[in-house]
């Protein structure tokens, strides 16, 4: 049953990115975007408190500050990646965190890279050149949205790497409010650049809100399942469905209330779903060679 959290996270994660690009298209800033979504970030990852734990020392205060930069360059990457281009691009790319994981993982814990992770490379890459090879209209666009996931991508890869290896001495429920009230706090600096009267749209309003609250329950869904219940294999194998579904319900969405990628055909949208499924192979291959 609890493998139900990390479905469930999957899934808002892709909603809440199909909000965000709308609000995008209605005019929102990028800048409104993270600093909303930060501060709502901040506030559910307060629940964790009562999990317990261990604050140590104020010089040992660069790691929670650390990990909060990656979170907050990662949120940034991620939207200007959607934005830049189809959520159903740049979503089954961001499933490659999990790659990016083991690599580092290897070069920074000295662990064995078994063959398996490269054979997950190479069917990332192929998934990858078939999602690049469906934008040929705006080679462009499509190469930068690419380029934006990695690096969202790695940056999210480099934040869950640092968590494992620093989380134990502080334990989870001091670790991950300290470092998401750091970045709710340090999203107060792009106040002047907020733009307050996008808030008064009713447009921006309806999807907005929804997206930055969506983004920020997927996260602590996901948080606290592998908290909890100590499975993080299965739970990252369920998670990483979301590059399928970054496909589907975008194709669904802009059917229903426009966008861009209403106006791809069939072929295009299969191909790249084919590209999703290459890459949810490679997450999958990579999680169960670490078993």
């Amino acid at each position: 049953m609890h493998l139900l959290l990390p479905l469930l996270a999957s899934i808002l994660y892709v909603c809440g990115l199909i909000f965000v690009k709308r609000s995008g298209a209605a005019g929102a800033s990028n800048l409104t975007i993270i600093f909303l979504s930060n501060v709502l970030s901040a506030i559910a990852f307060s629940s964790l408190w009562v999990m317990g734990g261990t604050t140590l020392a104020w010089t040992m205060f660069w790691q929670p500050v650390v990990i909060a930069w990656l979170f907050i360059q990662g949120l940034a990457l991620t939207f200007l990646a959607i934005a830049r281009g189809d959520v159903s691009i740049a979503a089954p790319i961001f499933g490659i965190k999990v790659v990016f994981v083991a690599l580092l993982l290897t070069f920074v814990g000295g662990e064995h890279l078994p063959r398996s992770v490269w054979y997950a490379a190479a069917l990332a890459a192929a998934g990858i050149g078939l999602i690049q090879w469906t934008g040929r209209g705006q080679p462009h666009d499509v190469v930068m949205t690419i380029i934006l996931a990695l690096s969202a991508a790695f940056s999210y890869a480099a934040f869950d790497c640092l968590v494992q290896l620093w989380a134990p001495a502080w334990g989870a429920g001091r670790l991950l409010p300290i470092v998401f009230w750091i970045v709710g706090g340090a999203s107060f600096c792009l106040a002047p650049w907020v733009e307050w009267s996008k808030f008064k749209d009713a447009t921006v309003r309806a999807n907005l809100l929804p997206g930055a609250t969506l983004v920020a329950l997927q996260a602590i869904s996901i948080t606290v399942a592998i908290a909890l219940f100590n499975d993080a294999a299965r739970i990252n194998v369920v998670y990483a469905m979301r590059g399928l579904w970054g496909v589907a319900l975008a194709w669904a969405a802009a059917k229903i209330w426009g966008g861009a990628e209403a106006n791809h055909g069939h072929q295009t949208m299969i191909t790249r779903l084919l590209g999703a499924a290459l890459l949810t192979a490679a997450v999958i291959l990579v999680i169960f060679s670490q078993n």
